[in-house]
């Protein structure tokens, strides 16, 4: 009887998860992630979080949306100080993507520099792993990354 040598384990096989979760409840993870919003039925305005009423018309009906992963950078700010175990700099931005949505974001994948993130700087949506629990589950979260 021969005996079977031992599976080794890899760096590539022992970080793939065995489920991801988004970090919020409004990033539909896949092969092509994307953000969802709340879309106002009389205006068109949208929100990422629950509402009751919309902010800009009052109307109480919404349906779900599905928000363009292109944007453009409306405006920035390099961020040098931070909370304990949060990395600095970086760059927290408000974009624009191009169906209108506006989205509080930060720039990622790009060195936080005023030379490297600019106004008007094309975007697009990314995803990233920010933990991995006991199981092998993985959170996820969203930013966007020049384009």
């Amino acid at each position: 009887m021969t005996k079977k040598p031992a599976r080794k384990t890899t760096a590539k096989t022992a970080s793939v998860p065995t489920e991801q979760v988004p970090l919020v409840d409004y990033l539909r993870l896949g092969a092509r992630p994307y953000l969802r919003a709340h879309e106002c039925t009389k205006c068109g305005a949208r929100y990422f979080d629950r509402r009751n009423a919309c902010a800009k018309c009052g109307k109480t009906e919404f349906k779900n949306a599905r928000v363009k992963n292109a944007a453009r950078v409306k405006a920035f700010t390099i961020v040098h100080r931070a909370a304990p175990g949060v990395p600095a700099p970086y760059v927290s931005a408000i974009v624009t993507t191009e169906d209108g949505t506006t989205v509080r974001s930060n720039i990622v994948n790009c060195e936080p520099s005023p030379d490297t993130v600019r106004l008007g700087m094309k975007v697009k949506l990314t995803t990233y792993p920010i933990g991995t629990d006991d199981n092998g589950c993985e959170a996820v979260a969203y930013g966007y990354q020049p384009a």
